[in-house]
């Protein structure tokens, strides 16, 4: 809720915000009069006056182009003094996003937030929980040679999460890894014993991150989610196939976050039933 403030002290503000942004941009009053077009003596009396009267819109919106802020900052109605386009900019940004394992810009923002709970809901099983030979069936077809670079690049990101004091938590739709477990629509093709030996790998990640990592499998006949990572309080970012669009501003943030805990909340695997669902899959499709 917006703090009301009389117009004394509203004017009191602008003033000082109007000082402060001058300093900031190293110009003088007539320097500011000659940018805005407005008389010196006008800019002089806004400066050193101490009534409650205002500028009007026309020479606040002027003031605020020459000084680089927003109108609403000096007029005390934000705490943000950028304009509306800079925030936007600096909230929201478009990133490409390689098919490959090797994406220094994912890497990066998992630096940026170490520390802090990562929460994922991934477009299939998560690069980083997949064994070698795995990775070497999925992405030989898109990186030929460069698998093995991609492989290592997964495994970077694996011990990177064991040492960083940052929880992890995934969730997943439900039918994610019964298709992986049955070799059906995506996973159609993937061999028994590379199914067997990822199971067993997933159990054993279970077993040795829980619960720092953790995961969750959600009914998408009931809740949907697109693929998005939420980093802790510093972004959210959405993958959208060959791009992310990241977004810095808490509002967003928060209802991502809200969105994600939702997914967790309503799951139907918890993610201390992960094992008995694990052996569950393997018992009904890799028997034999």
């Amino acid at each position: 809720m917006q703090k009301v403030i009389d117009k004394r002290a509203r004017a009191d503000l602008f003033r000082t915000r109007l000082a402060q942004a001058m300093r900031r941009r190293g110009l003088s009053q007539s320097a500011l009069a000659r940018n805005t077009q407005v008389d010196r003596s006008t800019i002089s009396q806004i400066l050193t006056g101490d009534g409650a009267r205002l500028p009007n819109a026309h020479v606040v919106g002027r003031c605020a182009s020459a000084l680089g802020v927003s109108a609403d900052w000096l007029l005390g109605l934000s705490d943000r003094p950028e304009s509306a386009a800079d925030i936007l900019a600096n909230s929201l940004s478009l990133t490409e996003a390689p098919r490959a394992l090797v994406d220094e810009q994912i890497f990066a923002w998992h630096r940026e937030a170490a520390g802090y709970k990562i929460r994922h809901v991934p477009a299939g099983l998560p690069d980083m929980l997949k064994t070698a030979e795995m990775l070497e069936w999925e992405y030989r077809p898109h990186l030929g040679r460069t698998t093995e670079q991609a492989i290592n690049a997964s495994a970077d990101r694996l011990d990177w999460m064991r040492q960083a004091k940052s929880d992890y938590e995934i969730a997943l739709p439900l039918y994610e890894l019964q298709s992986f477990a049955a070799a059906t629509g995506y996973y159609d093709g993937l061999p028994l014993e590379i199914r067997r030996a990822q199971i067993a790998h997933l159990l054993a990640l279970h077993e040795a991150l829980y619960p720092r990592l953790r995961l969750s499998l959600f009914d998408a006949r009931r809740l949907y989610s697109a693929p998005v990572t939420v980093f802790g309080p510093l972004l959210a970012v959405l993958y959208l196939g060959r791009n992310y669009l990241a977004f810095r501003d808490t509002e967003r943030i928060s209802a991502f976050t809200l969105h994600f805990d939702h997914l967790v909340r309503e799951a139907s695997v918890a993610d201390r039933a992960i094992p008995a669902h694990l052996e569950e899959l393997q018992h009904r499709y890799m028997r034999g």
